[in-house]
This record gives structure tokens, sequence and C-alpha cells, in this order.
């Protein structure tokens, strides 16, 4: 296994599910740190990332990657963030904007790289430019979300979604996902034994929206 397919290779164990550890969902957990990103006419021009792997994960990328047990150096990691973020192309990079009446697509992501705490916690960082700016004039929405639900995406409770450079009078509110039914609950518990996915679409349901208005 390439170290630098690690995060392909994640998502397809848990697409086959190869040991009953791994099928459980969700199985990699990250959390969100995200800038929505303003241009100067006051519209916006992308989403910068920053995430915070979980433990396991962690120590699943950096394996041989620094020998002597210290945190592994930003070029060390640079190879593996250049793969990563390619790879996050065909799942649309777990990332969704929107805007009435606006069609929103992502150009080339930039400003890629990869850090490694000293507690061993692997943070990936990247911009996703908007290939055309959106305004924010009524409402725009940003959701960070796996829709199959095998990897969890939470948002930092102190500072998940900021704005940079936006225009005075934006604001900007986090709404939190509505509680399961117990039918989605069901679902999810019974993924959980089967080691199946919940449902293509169940991500949605869990994904906090942050909400962006400008006037």
């Amino acid at each position: 296994m390439m170290l630098a397919r690690a995060f392909a290779c994640l998502l397809a164990l848990g697409a086959i599910g190869l040991a009953a550890e791994a099928r459980a969902h969700p199985h990699v957990f990250v959390v969100v740190r995200s800038e929505i990103v303003f241009d100067s006419q006051g519209r916006v021009s992308g989403v910068r990332h920053a995430w915070t792997f979980d433990e396991m994960y962690s120590a699943f990328v950096t394996t041989g990657v620094n020998a002597d047990g210290k945190p592994a150096s930003a070029a060390q990691l640079q190879p593996l963030a250049q793969t990563n973020v390619g790879d996050l192309a065909e799942f649309g990079y777990f990332t969704s904007v929107k805007a009435p009446g606006q069609k929103i697509e992502f150009g080339t992501p930039e400003a890629i790289s990869m850090s490694e705490t000293d507690n061993k916690l692997v943070t990936l960082r990247f911009t996703l430019p908007l290939k055309q700016p959106a305004n924010a004039g009524r409402v725009l929405t940003l959701q960070v979300y796996d829709p199959s639900y095998f990897v969890s995406f939470d948002y930092d409770k102190s500072e998940g979604v900021r704005l940079a450079d936006a225009p005075s009078g934006c604001s900007l509110s986090l709404t939190q996902p509505k509680p399961l039914g117990e039918s989605e609950s069901q679902r999810l518990s019974e993924a959980f034994f089967s080691g199946l996915s919940p449902g293509a679409d169940f991500g949605i349901k869990l994904a906090s929206r942050a909400i962006v208005a400008c006037p």
C-alpha cells in the first residue's frame, strides 16, 4: 500500500469492509476549521480548509515517514498532502457551497500542505477557489460532509468557520443538524454492527451548516 494513497485506501476500506473494526461507521474522524474567503469586490472567492485527523488515521498516514519518532516535517508530508487532495476531487472535496440561482464549482486546489503536531495529530490544509466568485447578498451556505458517513466531519467548537476579508455587515451563523429520528438512529446502529453504509445520503443528515448573508 503506497503511503501517498492512504486517504483513498481508507475510503476503500469503508466500501469493501476488510475487518470488523474498520467497517464501523464512521471510521475516520476530522475536526474542521474553514474560512470563507471574499475577494476585493465582496464576493465569495473560495474556501480555506484545515482538517485535523484523529489519532488512528494520523498514525496510519505517517507510518514510516520519520524513523526517529519525531513529528514529520512539512517537507516530508508534502507529497502525501498533494496526493490526498488530488484524491479528494473524486468526492467533491467533501465540500458543498450553495447560493440561490448560482452554479458553484471549484477550481484547482491551492496552498496545499500538511503538518504533524507534537501529539502526533495530522492537519491537512488546502484552499478551494471557486471557478466563478459567488454573491452572498442573499444567502450562501457551506457544508463539509461525507454522504456515506464513512468520514465524520465536525467543526471545531471554538473556531469552526470564519469569514476572511468579508465586507462590512456580513453575518455568519452555524446551524446544527436536527436530531435523528428513531428509524434513522436504528439505521445508523445497524450500519455500525453490520459494516454496511447507513445510506448514500446519510452524512448530510448529520452535517452542520454555515450560513453567510451580506448586505
